[in-house]
């Protein structure tokens, strides 16, 4: 596999590890990745739920959090780290601000457009800041938005961007009505992102790397993506089934134990349709039963936490602890494929021979 190069940052295989929120991704998993030669990413959505203050200070529980699990993966790992921060997040100022501080390698900023910054970021200098920033999109039109307006506003484009597709795990950038339509698959939509951002390329002189995900699960994936114009992938669902995943054994076990028939799209409280297992507390909320729950604070902007029939930000809490009759797991569209439990760098060096065979399979095509 070739190098992944943002900036000046290079990772020795091109696998982003996927930010699953809620605690599923942190220093353990992020760690790993990092020291098997990927970029491992840690999700801030839900960080301080594990704090004691929590319900009487989120926010600064959150941020509190959140520089303690970069610290413990700085101290695990000299590799690149990333952290993703929902663009729908109430404290996504507070928390992009932290992370700067922090110096993380990367910033991935999904579930939204990063169109405004915090303004005690350094808006004319953010070239120079030692953090990289990444968009997700689920468009060449949302590519192309952000990045007009970072050229206009900053003077300065994002250093990568992660394009998203419908078969990803979790919430998703997509109508339910576009999920299976074939005009909005990842091989269609990578090729529309790389060309749009391409113009931003030539008039800022930069290479600006495409990282494609949503459903990638192979390392014959991952070729298949490099060979349309990727320059990396990120992956969640496989990473989960890892020891290092810092997930409980029951979350991986839901993994491990679900059909494809399991693997549902959901209507999520806040508004978008999410993939995740079927179990039974989806079925109890589907049929309209609404759970009983108090509302720290509106973690999520677009939450309409007084009419939802239930808090997501604590149902993902309780799956990631392994309580399971309260909460359920999201997942991606090849989840039902995991079959067991393997370490991190048994995984990728699974993808790296796997790659490698299409490589090889591929010249010697060429050859007869």
């Amino acid at each position: 596999m070739p190098m992944l190069r943002i900036g000046d940052l290079e990772a020795d295989i091109p696998i982003v590890q996927g930010g699953m929120g809620v605690g599923i991704s942190l220093s353990g998993l992020a760690s790993a990745v990092a020291n098997a030669g990927g970029i491992g990413v840690i999700a801030t959505a839900g960080i301080g739920q594990f704090e004691p203050d929590w319900d009487t200070n989120s926010k600064e529980a959150d941020k509190r959090a959140l520089r303690k699990e970069i610290q413990k993966t700085k101290a695990k790992t000299d590799g690149i780290i990333g952290v993703n921060i929902m663009v729908v997040l109430s404290d996504f100022d507070d928390l992009m601000q932290c992370a700067v501080e922090e110096e993380a390698n990367l910033l991935f900023l999904g579930a939204g457009l990063p169109i405004r910054l915090p303004e005690t970021l350094p808006l004319d200098k953010l070239g120079e800041l030692p953090t990289k920033f990444v968009p997700i999109v689920s468009s060449a039109k949302a590519a192309k938005l952000i990045f007009r307006s970072w050229a206009k506003q900053f003077d300065h484009i994002p250093d990568a961007v992660v394009v998203e597709g419908p078969l990803a795990g979790g919430h998703l950038g997509f109508k339910r009505e576009q999920i299976d339509n074939p005009d909005y698959s990842l091989e269609k939509i990578l090729p529309e992102v790389i060309s749009a951002i391409k113009p931003y390329e030539e008039l800022f002189i930069k290479s600006v790397p495409v990282i494609a995900a949503g459903g990638i699960y192979t390392g014959a994936d991952i070729h298949k993506f490099m060979q349309l114009g990727a320059q990396g992938v990120q992956m969640g669902t496989r990473f989960v089934a890892t020891h290092e995943c810092d997930a409980s054994q029951e979350f991986k076990d839901a993994y491990l134990n679900c059909k494809k028939e399991d693997i549902i799209i959901i209507d999520s409280p806040v508004g978008l349709p999410g993939r995740a297992i079927r179990d039974e507390f989806l079925e109890r909320v589907s049929s309209g039963v609404k759970e009983t729950f108090k509302c720290p604070w509106k973690c999520l902007k677009s939450c309409d936490f007084k009419n939802v029939p239930y808090c997501i930000g604590r149902a993902l809490t309780n799956a990631k602890k392994g309580n399971l009759e309260e909460g359920f797991a999201f997942a991606g569209a090849n989840t039902y494929r995991v079959d067991k439990i393997v370490s991190v760098k048994e995984l990728i060096e699974a993808l790296i021979e796997e790659y490698g065979q299409v490589d090889v399979s591929q010249k010697a095509g060429k050859n007869v």
